[in-house]
């Protein structure tokens, strides 16, 4: 995450203050990723040393302001422009701990998968159901939409991050169930599909799904007001 940036990206739209900037970031980001006044106020810091940002005087209660200057706003600028890099991806917790798992002696990695889908399916639906709230938010017009757009947008984004985790885990799943057969019983050809009785015959497919959840405590953060 770049506060550094996202820091800039509240500048520009007028001198702030510590404190102002940090609940500005977590309003727009629904508190996803909170701040405190220490980080803002180090990472203010650094941009001022950098040239990026520079004091703006006090408003009418005393409060130091900060600026963006015009080498911070073409850095912001580079940024938006710029892909994120995918080159080195950060550290993943569960990633690694089911790396660590595999093969380690007294623990039992399939209960480890299950215990992590029942808490990312739960996520899930946390997220979910923030995101209905946001969309009423938003259609009522009760709301600063612009935020909650942002909003809406950071939690469709931990949807589709819980939903691929999900499948990821189930994938894992199979993969350690496959390995555990013998070598002979991995590779099963799929039976021959059998062919209509009679000229004009339909064939027809039967496919079932089933979903499970587990009511658990909330693990997604809730929004401020």
């Amino acid at each position: 995450m770049s506060i550094r940036h996202g820091l800039l990206a509240l500048l520009e739209r007028g001198p702030r203050y510590g404190s102002q900037l940090r609940t500005e970031f977590e309003s727009r980001t629904g508190s996803t990723w909170p701040l405190n006044v220490g980080q803002v106020y180090t990472t203010l810091a650094r941009l001022e040393r950098d040239g990026l940002v520079a004091p703006g005087g006090e408003d009418p209660a005393g409060h130091t302001l900060y600026a963006i200057t015009d080498t911070g706003r073409a850095e912001l600028h580079e940024w938006y422009e710029r892909p994120v890099d995918r080159a080195n991806p950060p550290r993943d917790e569960l990633s690694i701990k089911l790396a660590m798992a595999v093969g380690a002696p007294g623990v039992d990695i399939r209960s480890v998968i299950q215990s992590q889908r029942h808490a990312t399916i739960k996520a899930m639906q946390d997220y979910t159901r923030l995101k209905a709230q946001a969309l009423t938010a938003i259609e009522s017009g009760t709301s600063h939409e612009r935020d909650d757009i942002a909003w809406l947008l950071v939690l469709e984004q931990l949807i589709f991050q819980t939903e691929a985790e999900a499948r990821w885990l189930d994938h894992c799943e199979a993969r350690l169930v496959r390995l555990s057969l013998p070598a002979d019983r991995r590779a099963v050809p799929d039976p021959p599909q059998a062919a209509p009785s009679a000229p004009g015959a339909e064939a027809t497919t039967a496919t079932a799904a089933a979903g499970a959840t587990t009511d658990l405590p909330s693990t997604a953060r809730t929004r401020r007001s």
